[in-house]
């Protein structure tokens, strides 16, 4: 009996490796595309909470043309304390995380503000860490339910807290 040669060479197992090569390789040939701030659109809305003896309340904007804003507010006993803006941008095939805060009177805080870089990015839940100094080693937000809105906080001196936040009505 004659054995052609390339019976030898597709065997089963052959055969199963090489199937798995051809489905792999049209992964490989296209990357998962850069995180995009469409991706952090379930950020968008309302959202306040207690922060001590604050209220802190969140109003993030639909993204758009590669950015996506929220304005901060911090209050008691009627008055504004702080309010804040916080811009995501894409840039170099990833998210940049920029935050500056203001007492009354647009008073800067210091320091003046923070720059962070993704960390991590999922399903409704996004992670930022510091690149420079600030008042933030890292900040997540996770929205668990269409109710809930979470920000989770780590501070520079090791602190770490967590809000939970609702739609403002």
């Amino acid at each position: 009996m004659r054995v052609h040669a390339a019976s030898v060479y597709y065997t089963t197992p052959m055969r199963r490796l090489l199937l798995s090569i051809l489905t792999i390789l049209p992964c490989l040939a296209h990357p998962a595309s850069a995180p995009s701030v469409a991706d952090l659109a379930w950020m968008t809305g309302t959202w306040v909470g207690p922060l001590g003896e604050q209220t802190l309340e969140e109003h993030w904007v639909q993204p758009g043309n590669g950015t996506m804003a929220c304005v901060v507010r911090f209050t008691s006993g009627g008055a504004t304390n702080i309010y804040e803006l916080i811009v995501i941008e894409e840039r170099a095939g990833s998210l940049v995380f920029q935050v500056r805060q203001w007492l009354p009177g647009f008073v800067p805080l210091d320091p003046p503000g923070q720059t962070m870089a993704l960390a991590e990015i999922g399903e409704r839940r996004v992670s930022f860490k510091a690149v420079g100094p600030g008042n933030f080693q890292t900040l997540s937000y996770s929205r668990p339910t269409d109710d809930e809105f979470h920000i989770a906080v780590q501070t520079q001196d090791g602190g770490a807290f967590q809000l939970q936040l609702r739609p403002k009505q």
